[in-house]
């Protein structure tokens, strides 16, 4: 999985009196979780630009005052009028530990049945995974190509080495559906096919002489 660099310091005080200044000097209070302690810090709105307003998921590594602590995002909290960050919580990674996250799903290929006038609908934008920091994906990857209209690709049908998928099997990743026009085209296709000519009667018997 991709990673990013992000800075910060630590928090001396946990009062509202301090998040509230961290706030108006433009800083994002945060903390890590999971490890041998937590770790409050804070870091600058830029800093998590690029970790935040980014449909990609990454591991992140943090600097926090020289301290180095790899983790992934797990909260993240916006301000309900503005849109500012307020927090986010990480979650410290152990190589030996299995981290559970939600990863994008990337559709590759054209499926057969839009080249037949289908529609392609992704229902899943991303999927819940259980893995080692060392095995997370980027992303999972989905090939629609062999799926004609009325099929699907369900959690099911997904396998992925050292990867545990954590959505309902029945769950639909992505389908092909009918459209009106396909549905219209159908039986005026099979009212033009000509009806296969019937049978001649057969000829009367002639009576026995």
């Amino acid at each position: 999985m991709k990673s990013l660099v992000i800075k910060g310091t630590k928090r001396v005080g946990l009062t509202k009196q301090e998040l509230k200044k961290l706030r108006a000097d433009g800083k994002v209070p945060c903390v890590i979780y999971g490890g041998k302690e937590n770790v409050h810090f804070s870091t600058t709105a830029l800093e998590l630009r690029d970790l935040v307003y980014s449909p990609s998921v990454y591991t992140v590594n943090l600097d926090i005052d020289g301290e180095q602590h790899q983790a992934v995002m797990k909260d993240l909290q916006f301000h309900p009028v503005t849109d500012k960050i307020l927090h986010i919580d990480f979650l410290a990674l152990d190589n030996n530990k299995p981290v559970a996250l939600a990863v994008p799903v990337i559709i590759k290929g054209s499926a057969e049945g839009v080249k037949q006038g289908g529609k392609l609908i992704q229902k899943m934008r991303k999927m819940n995974i259980r893995a080692l920091p060392s095995h997370l994906p980027d992303a999972i990857e989905i090939d629609v190509t062999p799926l004609g209209i009325g099929q699907a690709v369900k959690v099911s049908m997904v396998q992925r080495e050292n990867i545990t998928l954590l959505d309902s099997p029945n769950n639909i990743i992505v389908a092909v559906r009918t459209t009106r026009n396909v549905a219209e085209e159908t039986p005026a296709a099979a009212a033009a096919t000509p009806a296969p000519a019937a049978a001649a009667p057969a000829a009367a018997a002639k009576p026995a002489k």
